[in-house]
């Protein structure tokens, strides 16, 4: 009989988990885990869409913001926090914020998300304005953080998306480009963090390396604007300078110690 509850809040497709041996624990997990890129595959018109809006707003002075609580919240800071080391753009041009702040990136808490205002005031804090973007992530598309927050920006004249994982939520409702990934029912019944987690992670990769693509931050296939903020990088960077300047170590390592950037670099080469 088929349950009367959103997808992700359904009954696991096992049973008796806790009987299972290690490796059959495993197995089932990663058997469910593979669902999901094709079940992306069909949003991908969806996510084109969110995308040329972010970029253009974006070439026109606005910014992206996530807003999440829980798992999805904590997924959205880690994408925003990874743009700037990755394409060396600016930490306030791709922002995340979390239901209950900082803090709940690492401890839940209390009711935070249960705050339908409480979205908007934490945006207001950044100048939030009509260039911007939001993005509102909740796997069930309940949460009142994040469709309050949607809702209000939309008011505000912003253009609004989301990441939910249940077909027609609240949250897809009102957001103007929903992105839904119905991934099924979790391994282990209604842990969202597990497939719906795994799906939003990916749309987010999605979402923000296009994005920066798109606006020029990726020579060929290289991370030409990274902070070179370790060794590891570094090394990458005078790799990237050799291989596209047909230069050896040495050269590479000395004009790269000099522009500190490797598309300065590669531009000072003469291959721009």
């Amino acid at each position: 009989m088929k349950q009367n509850k959103p997808t992700t809040e359904q009954a696991s497709r096992y049973d008796h988990l806790e009987k299972m041996s290690t490796s059959e624990l495993l197995i089932n997990i990663n058997k469910e885990d593979k669902t999901v890129p094709e079940i992306i595959e069909g949003e991908i018109p969806a996510i084109t869409a969110l995308v040329n809006v972010i970029v253009k707003q974006i070439e026109e002075g606005g910014r992206l913001f996530y807003i999440g609580a829980g798992t999805s919240g904590r997924l959205g800071v880690l994408d925003a926090s990874e743009c700037p080391p990755t394409f060396g753009v600016s930490d306030d041009i791709i922002i995340g914020l979390i239901a209950g702040g900082d803090i709940a990136l690492r401890k839940a808490v209390e009711n935070a998300e249960d705050n339908v205002s409480r979205a908007w005031e934490d945006l207001k804090a950044f100048d939030i304005n009509e260039k911007d973007v939001v993005v509102g992530i909740a796997a069930s598309g309940t949460t009142p953080y994040v469709i309050g927050g949607i809702k209000d920006a939309t008011e505000n004249g912003l253009f609004t998306g989301c990441i939910t994982n249940n077909k027609n939520s609240p949250l897809a409702k009102a957001a103007q480009f929903p992105i839904e990934v119905e991934v099924g029912p979790e391994f282990v019944t209604g842990s969202t963090r597990m497939k719906s987690g795994t799906a939003q992670k990916l749309v987010l990769n999605m979402i923000s390396t296009s994005v920066m693509i798109k606006l020029g931050r990726v020579k060929g296939n290289k991370m030409v604007d990274m902070q070179l903020s370790n060794k590891k990088l570094v090394d990458r960077g005078v790799k990237m300078i050799m291989e596209e300047c047909g230069v050896k170590e040495e050269e590479a390592s000395a004009i790269l110690s000099k522009h500190k950037n490797v598309r300065a670099a590669i531009k000072a080469l003469g291959k721009d």
